[in-house]
């Protein structure tokens, strides 16, 4: 998660006692590096690590946009499968807006994603993601 969540009173304090992973968007080698080294030192402790592989938001009519390595890097380094998720939720938390809309969020996960190849990894969940996002929103 980007690291300046952890500064907004109450919320980044909380959130840090769940152990998330800060990164720095604009350093992306140090970023990826970090992810893989911590999210695998992680999995190894038994935690379950979730990657936004798009890095940020987006609106939904701009549709599925391209994805970053880490979850197939991760993924492969750690023999562990992904497991694609994918909602509607920009549909009614705007992206680049304090408002929220009101609406129900449809979230559908998919099957294990196993593999060792993290390109093909993270592509097949991309697809995967693309296909669940036509059918949602």
């Amino acid at each position: 998660m980007k690291k300046e969540i952890l500064i907004i009173p109450f919320f980044g304090w909380a959130i840090s006692r769940l152990k998330p992973i800060p990164i720095n968007r604009k350093l992306k080698f140090e970023s990826l590096k970090k992810v893989i080294d911590v999210g695998g030192k992680r999995i190894r402790e038994g935690y379950c690590v979730l990657v936004f592989p798009e890095g940020t938001r987006k609106r939904p009519g701009d549709g599925i946009g391209k994805f970053g390595t880490s979850c197939g890097v991760l993924a492969s380094n750690e023999s562990v499968p992904i497991i694609p998720i994918c909602h509607n939720s920009g549909k009614y938390w705007i992206n680049k807006s304090f408002s929220k809309k009101g609406g129900e969020i449809e979230v559908i996960i998919g099957k294990p994603i196993k593999g060792n190849h993290p390109k093909k990894l993270t592509e097949e969940a991309r697809s995967w993601i693309e296909r669940s996002y036509s059918e949602i929103c």
